[in-house]
């Protein structure tokens, strides 16, 4: 079994170190595997393609790399970077939290 992150798929979040820190975006997938995500539109690399049925011409393809989860920080609904924290809500079901404000991460 894999271990939780603090990422999920649809987040918004803000790259920390890296070609593209500063940046933010929004998390299109995880791979648990290797503890990486892709962001859209961030880190975004050239690939070099050979001609195929869906793409006839060929040529070079900019698509989104990952990023590894550490580089990342979860932005929350008030607009900042913070940490995330897990705590037991009142079903006692565990919830994501801003470790800055406190507050619950809808996701």
């Amino acid at each position: 079994m894999s271990k939780k992150l603090h990422i999920k798929i649809g987040d918004q979040v803000k790259v920390m170190a890296g070609e593209s820190k500063g940046k933010e975006g929004r998390v299109v997938e995880v791979l648990h595997d290797s503890n990486r995500a892709l962001v859209e539109g961030l880190n975004m690399v050239s690939r070099h393609t050979k001609p195929s049925a869906q793409n006839p011409d060929g040529g070079i393809v900019k698509k989104e790399a990952p990023i590894h989860i550490s580089n990342l920080m979860l932005i929350d609904s008030q607009g900042n970077a913070t940490r995330v924290g897990r705590r037991a809500n009142k079903d006692g079901k565990l919830v994501r939290y801003s470790k800055k404000s406190g507050e619950d991460i809808k996701s």
